[in-house]
C-alpha cells in the first residue's frame, strides 16, 4: 500500500525544531515543528497551500478517489464539501494537521479517517482520529490511532489528550449505550474496508493487520499519534525586531515552552497505564490560534 501524501510538499511548511526519544527505550517520541516565519508572522498563507491537496486524501475515501480520477474539479469540490459539513467542531484542523503528518514525517499510510468512519454509522462517537499502519524495521507492524488537541493552553492539550486515549482504549465514553473502544474501533475498519479501492491482496493484509490469522507471520501492536496545537503569545513590540532575531525569539520561546512538558508527557503515559505503546507526538505553536484556526479553515473548505 502507497502512502496516498507522498508527493505532498505539506513538510516544506515547517521547520523541525526537534525530535526527541521520552524514554530510555525510545518507544515515544516528540517532534517539535513550527510554521515558517515571513516577515515576523507564522506563515499561514503557505500552510492554507500546502493543505489544499491533503484535504482531499483526509476527507475522501480511495473508491471515490478512483471514481473521479479524471475530474480534479469535482473530486476537490466533494472532499471540500465533505470536509466542511463534518468540521463544525473545534478539533478538525488538528485532525487533518495529525494525518498529514503521519503520512509524510512518519511514514504510515492511512487505513482510515475519523471522518469515513463517523459518517458511516451513527453509532461512532469517541474513536480516533484516524487509524494508519507502520511498518517497523524488524518486519512487524503497528496500527497507530489517532488523537488531536488544539488548545490555548498546551498542558491542556496535553492532558486531555491522554485522557481521550485512555478511555478509548478502555472502552469508556460518555454515552452508556453505545460502544467504544480498541476492539470496536477495529471491527469499524473491518466493516469499511470494502469502501475503500483497495485490491484483494491489500485487503487481507489490512484485514491480517487487524485480526490474527494462522498464517501471519508478523506481530501487530496498537500504538497512537498525537497532535498537540498550542498559542504562544508574540507582543507587537517584539512584531518590530529584525527578521533573524525574531526567528531565533520565536523559537526559542517554543522551544522552552515545549521542553518543560516532556516530563509530565511521559509521567502521564505511565498514571494512563499506557506504558506498552509506542507514542508518536507532534506538537506545532500558533499565534491567535483560534482565529487562525477559523482562517485556515475557511480557506481549505471555501
Amino acid at each position: 500500500m502507497e502512502i496516498s501524501l507522498k508527493e505532498s510538499d505539506f513538510l516544506e511548511s515547517f521547520d523541525l525544531l526537534w525530535s526527541k526519544d521520552l524514554d530510555k527505550y525510545k518507544k515515544n517520541k516528540l517532534n517539535l515543528f513550527v510554521l515558517k516565519i515571513n516577515s515576523n508572522e507564522f506563515d499561514y498563507d503557505l500552510l492554507i497551500d500546502m493543505l489544499l491537496d491533503p484535504v482531499i486524501d483526509y476527507s475522501i475515501s480511495r473508491q471515490v478517489k478512483e471514481r473521479y480520477k479524471n475530474r480534479p474539479a469535482t473530486l476537490s469540490k466533494k472532499a471540500r464539501e465533505k470536509f466542511v459539513e463534518y468540521a463544525r467542531n473545534n478539533g478538525e484542523l488538528g485532525e487533518l494537521l495529525l494525518f498529514c503528518f503521519l503520512e509524510t514525517h512518519l511514514g504510515a499510510p492511512k487505513i482510515l479517517t475519523k471522518l469515513e468512519l463517523k459518517t458511516s454509522t451513527s453509532h461512532y462517537v469517541n474513536g480516533a482520529d484516524g487509524v494508519h499502519f507502520l511498518k517497523l524495521p524488524d518486519g512487524n507492524y503497528q496500527l497507530i490511532f489517532g488523537e488531536s488537541k488544539t488548545y490555548q493552553d498546551i498542558d491542556g492539550a496535553i492532558r486531555d489528550a491522554f485522557k481521550s486515549i485512555y478511555n478509548f482504549k478502555n472502552g469508556i465514553n460518555d454515552k452508556g449505550n453505545q460502544k467504544s473502544g480498541i476492539q470496536y474501533e477495529k471491527s469499524l475498519i473491518s466493516d469499511n474496508l470494502f469502501k475503500e479501492a483497495f485490491s484483494d491482496e491489500e485487503r487481507d493484509f489490512l484485514e491480517s493487520l487487524i485480526y490474527p490469522t494462522k498464517n501471519r507471520n508478523f506481530d501487530v501492536d496498537d500504538a497512537f499519534g498525537i497532535f498537540i496545537g498550542f498559542q504562544i503569545d508574540v507582543s507587537d513590540e517584539e512584531k518590530g525586531m529584525p527578521t533573524a532575531d525574531f526567528r531565533k525569539l520565536v523559537k526559542s520561546r517554543v522551544d522552552d515552552e515545549v521542553s518543560k512538558c516532556l516530563t509530565s508527557i511521559q509521567q502521564k503515559i505511565v498514571d494512563n497505564k499506557l506504558q506498552g505503546h509506542n507514542f508518536y507526538i507532534y506538537v506545532l505553536p500558533f499565534t491567535d490560534i483560534n482565529s487562525k484556526r477559523k482562517k485556515i479553515m475557511e480557506a481549505i473548505t471555501k
